[in-house]
């Protein structure tokens, strides 16, 4: 099974033919490769999967998903020592 997480894209870099994003996922930031998303921008909303943006994303589709992963992790049972 594969995850990817929303993310808003807080700056672009160009590095040869490749490009990079800073990208915030609730508070935290990573660099991310926009190779599959050429399109996305400053401002959009992206899903990420080992460090690629797969796909662009409507805000408030983003909004939805982080919600529920951040609810999925509530419910979680603690980590027990082993």
């Amino acid at each position: 099974m594969c995850l990817a997480v929303p993310g808003k894209i807080l700056e672009t870099s160009d590095l040869g033919i490749s490009r990079i994003a800073k990208v915030e996922f609730g508070g935290v930031t990573r660099q991310v490769q926009l190779d599959f998303v050429p399109e996305a921008q400053v401002g959009d909303y992206v899903l990420v999967h080992v460090g690629f943006a797969i796909s662009k994303i409507e805000e408030e589709e983003a909004r939805r998903a982080y919600e529920v992963l951040c609810q999925l992790a509530e419910e979680m049972p603690p980590e027990t020592p082993e």
